[in-house]
């Protein structure tokens, strides 16, 4: 799949669609679906249009929600959906002040070169949100280009959406965020260096690196590891600001993989979350920390060997 990025024409016609596509869910993965089966059929490149960072991180850091992944960690469930082109804007004042119709015609029909154009049913763009469907409709014969809504795709009778994907994972209920995704919720990151209290007290970890200082769940969970050979490697992990040992600390992952022994620094894992133990607490000392942490690894242990 290739990558681009700004405003510059990509001199190629493209079969499009469009948006923030957070998780990749199971709504997401039947527009990309539809869009790759529209673009053989037309003889095009699929492209996906995508914002960094989201719209809502930039008009309100503060309230936005947790991302569900990194732009590396969607770039990489966007090529594995088998899509051609992920084409990334910088969504700033500049693209934020553009109306709808200078959006389409600007980056649908001047960069993109869209012939086909695919959007949520409730899919809105341009200045104040302006645009909708109807105007992509309207649009299209003047700038040669189709435009196409797909419907909502429910999850047991859910509507699949980044929102109730966040939430799931916010309640503990991995289960129903694995639905709702058409996996289990993982977080992609590199081994980096902590401050060895693992290994210091029986329970060596690898710490990886957090794209974002926000995770969408927090607490302790059994986990499955890729990225050390062809296989998962069954952990425990947890994922919080460790208030025991940190005051005020930034959000953390660590892992214990069972059964494991090695250098993993500076490899990239993924860690799938599958059932959650507990949430994170703080507690009088640190071995009644460590006292926990192995009672976390029975748990973790028991929910493999009957899983």
């Amino acid at each position: 799949m290739r990558i681009s990025h700004g405003l510059t024409s990509l001199a190629s016609p493209h079969a499009v669609t469009i948006g923030n596509f957070d998780g990749l869910h199971r709504g997401h993965q039947a527009m990309l679906d539809k869009l790759r089966q529209e673009a053989r059929t037309r003889g095009l490149p699929s492209c996906v249009l995508t914002f960094e960072p989201h719209p809502r991180e930039f008009f309100a850091p503060e309230q936005a929600p947790t991302r569900l992944t990194s732009l590396g960690e969607k770039a990489a469930l966007i090529a594995a959906a088998g899509i051609d082109r992920l084409h990334v804007l910088r969504f700033d004042d500049r693209l934020a002040a553009l109306s709808a119709e200078e959006f389409v015609a600007g980056v649908l029909a001047r960069t993109l070169d869209a012939r086909y154009v695919l959007v949520g049913d409730d899919f809105r763009f341009g200045r104040g949100r302006g645009g909708d469907f109807s105007l992509l409709q309207a649009l299209g014969p003047r700038l040669e280009f189709t435009a196409e809504a797909l419907a909502t795709v429910s999850v047991a009778d859910r509507r699949a959406s980044s929102t109730a994907v966040r939430e799931a994972l916010a309640a503990g209920n991995l289960e129903h965020a694995g639905s709702l995704l058409g996996r289990p919720y993982g977080i992609t990151g590199r081994v980096i260096h902590g401050d060895n209290l693992g290994r210091q007290i029986g329970f060596p970890t690898a710490n990886i690196q957090l794209r974002h200082n926000r995770p969408p769940l927090m607490g302790i969970f059994a986990v499955e590891v890729w990225g050390m050979g062809d296989r998962a490697h069954p952990g425990a992990a947890s994922l919080g600001v460790r208030p025991t040992v940190h005051e005020g600390g930034r959000a953390t992952l660590e892992v214990f993989i069972f059964d494991f022994q090695g250098d993993l620094y500076g490899r990239k894992l993924r860690v799938d979350f599958l059932k959650k133990i507990r949430d994170e607490e703080k507690f009088p000392d640190l071995p009644s920390l460590v006292a926990q942490i192995a009672r976390d690894v029975d748990h973790a242990k028991h929910y493999f060997a009957t899983r």
